[in-house]
């Protein structure tokens, strides 16, 4: 006998839902006995989840390998020097694990693998003719997380699928992109999942195109936009067109407002129009210039202070923040940093100060050390009411261009609902996903950083162009549960789940226990993987385990025998059928052949 037997399979289900789950995929995972927490964002795999891991891992390997691709595997433990050739040692920040072995030389655990992919090709490969080129690898990834959340969606140790792609020229590269945007396709298509491939940032990783494959998730950390005319991509990824400079000759000089406790664009708007009513409509958020100020941070601890001045009506969208700053970061700005720049007064920043100590405070290097950045509607001829840079004091009519100035621009505002699209295919709305997979065109920042050249036809050495292309395993394992799952537990399709079919034994008799025993025989020998539930606990235990642990076909073998009958349920669909005892065989192996 080579079938399970739930008595001896390594798992207990659970009652209650981990105090730390906050999707449903991570508290069903849980219960059922497919993963356990081992530390924050940390888990260990049990033998089913371990089962359907390694199902997700084959239909990546066959769709990866049908683009000929050859897997490889590298460690874990990596050196810190072609980090630090590309930079990404420091890159990185905190998000990298950090080491030292016992003799003291820094090492890391891999994030990612770029730097190793290309040193194995340098060190093995030398000429044109060996390209082009894919490899892959599966395997354990570290990041330290400041935020792990929902199970195995964003972990501090996860399992990626990442392949590269080495070529001569930017065709070969960009026909290596396709062939595993194809792929990605069509293992999201088997895996069952919606989803949606958007325009992405780079990022840290680098290159010169990037998209973003999104599982669609109410629990998605990820916002994206789409348009009526086919446009998509990652909300960091969206670019608002600068507005056109208007004619400010009409626009009086600026003057100022007390507005006593306005710290907010509410409060504001609401004294302004009090004071200083329009003719032809009401002053609202629109019409303020808001200047928000944060420290900015490089990776080697260098902070700058940064002004950012958008429409009051509009917020910072941190994540696009955090995209355009990369690898730099955002921190609040405190106390004690207004304090060492007293110019900056809070609650009432201006990019200027009006009366008797007139100038520009900020723009153009004004205020040293201070860099001011405004959103692409801040145009040149635009009117803005703002802060003055004295407590409880605005300026209206302050005008860019005539004013004050900026060093630049900076796209972080938040996209709205409704936003017409960058492409002018429509307005664009908001959904939310969970990112499954990223593929980039890295061209050759890995490869000049280390050095991978080949010579090509005439003889002459040439920088190889390269592609990085990465699925999330075991975050697949999280969606595919996500998608699939019910207010009863899991409901794993066919393809991914642990076991084919599940027989439980439903009553002491041992006819009921020779019958199911018989049934799972004959269900093995034609290639059918079947648990028997032999477990000396109730009935009802069984079915609610059943429910839980979601293998898509169950044989209940219980009262109905004696009629000559079992039950045979559909886990996805909850119907149920009678079928004779004869025919049980028959009729689920035609359920799971389809």
């Amino acid at each position: 006998m080579s079938y399970a037997l739930m008595s001896q399979l390594f798992v207990r289900t659970l009652r209650e839902d981990p105090s730390d789950a906050e999707v449903p995929s991570h508290s069903w995972l849980v219960r059922a006995g497919y993963i356990r927490r081992a530390a924050p964002g940390i888990y260990t795999w049990l033998p089913m989840g371990l089962k359907v891991l390694a199902k997700v891992e084959a239909v990546i390997r066959e769709e990866i390998e049908a683009i000929g691709a050859q897997e490889v595997h590298f460690p874990a433990l990596l050196p810190r020097d072609p980090y630090e050739q590309t930079n990404r040692w420091t890159e990185y920040g905190p998000n990298l694990f950090r080491l030292k072995d016992r003799k003291g030389v820094d090492m890391l655990l891999g994030p990612t693998h770029e730097e190793m992919f290309t040193l194995l090709v340098k060190d093995l490969y030398s000429s044109y003719k060996d390209l082009p080129l894919i490899l892959y690898q599966i395997q354990a990834k570290y990041r330290d997380e400041a935020r792990p959340r929902a199970g195995i969606l964003r972990g501090r140790e996860f399992v990626m699928k990442d392949s590269y792609s080495f070529d001569i020229d930017e065709a070969g590269l960009q026909a290596a992109y396709d062939k595993h945007r194809g792929a990605y396709q069509r293992v999201m298509e088997r895996l069952g999942l919606e989803y949606v491939i958007v325009t992405a940032m780079s990022g840290a990783m680098g290159g010169s195109r990037s998209e973003e494959f999104l599982a669609l998730s109410e629990y998605g950390e990820d916002t994206f936009v789409r348009s009526p005319g086919g446009y998509a991509a990652n909300v960091e990824a969206v670019t608002i067109a600068a507005s056109p400079a208007q004619d400010a000759s009409g626009v009086s000089a600026p003057s100022e407002i007390l507005t006593p406790g306005a710290g907010t664009i509410d409060a504001l708007v609401d004294q302004v129009n009090a004071v200083m009513p329009r003719e032809d409509r009401a002053w609202t958020g629109a019409d303020t210039l808001k200047n928000v100020v944060f420290m900015r941070v490089t990776p080697q601890g260098k902070k700058t202070p940064l002004v950012i001045g958008l429409p009051g009506d509009r917020e910072i969208d941190e994540k696009r923040l955090e995209a355009v700053l990369s690898p730099d970061v955002a921190a609040p700005f405190t106390e004690d940093d207004f304090g060492s720049y007293p110019l900056l007064v809070k609650g009432y920043i201006g990019p200027c100060r009006i009366g008797d100590d007139a100038g520009v405070l900020l723009g153009e290097e004004a205020l040293s050390g201070v860099t001011y950045l405004t959103d692409p509607r801040v145009a040149d001829g635009t009117s803005w009411v703002t802060g003055a840079n004295r407590a409880d004091t605005h300026v209206v009519n302050l005008v860019k261009g005539r004013d004050f100035t900026s060093d630049g621009v900076i796209d972080v505002a938040e996209i709205r609902e409704g936003d017409p699209a960058p492409d002018g295919s429509g307005p664009l709305t908001l959904a939310r996903g969970v990112e499954m997979g990223h593929i980039f065109q890295l061209g050759r920042k890995y490869a000049d950083a280390l050095g991978l050249k080949v010579l090509d036809s005439n003889g002459k050495l040439v920088t190889v162009t390269m592609g990085s292309y990465g699925i999330g395993v075991t975050r697949a394992v999280a969606m595919v549960a996500e998608a699939t799952c019910d207010a009863k537990g899991l409901a794993w399709p066919r393809a991914l789940a642990p076991f084919d079919v599940e027989i439980v034994i439903a009553g002491k008799d041992a006819e009921l226990a020779d019958a199911a025993h018989r049934l799972a025989a004959d269900l093995e020998v034609e290639g059918v993987d079947v648990v028997v539930d032999d477990r000396n606990v109730s009935p009802g235990v069984k079915f609610a385990d059943s429910e839980l642990l979601g293998f898509p076909t169950t044989v209940i073998v219980g009262r109905g025998l004696k009629d000559g009958v079992v039950e045979v349920r559909d886990r996805t669909t909850g119907a149920s059928r009678t079928v004779p005892v004869a025919d049980a065989a028959a009729a689920v192996i035609a359920d799971v052949r389809g």
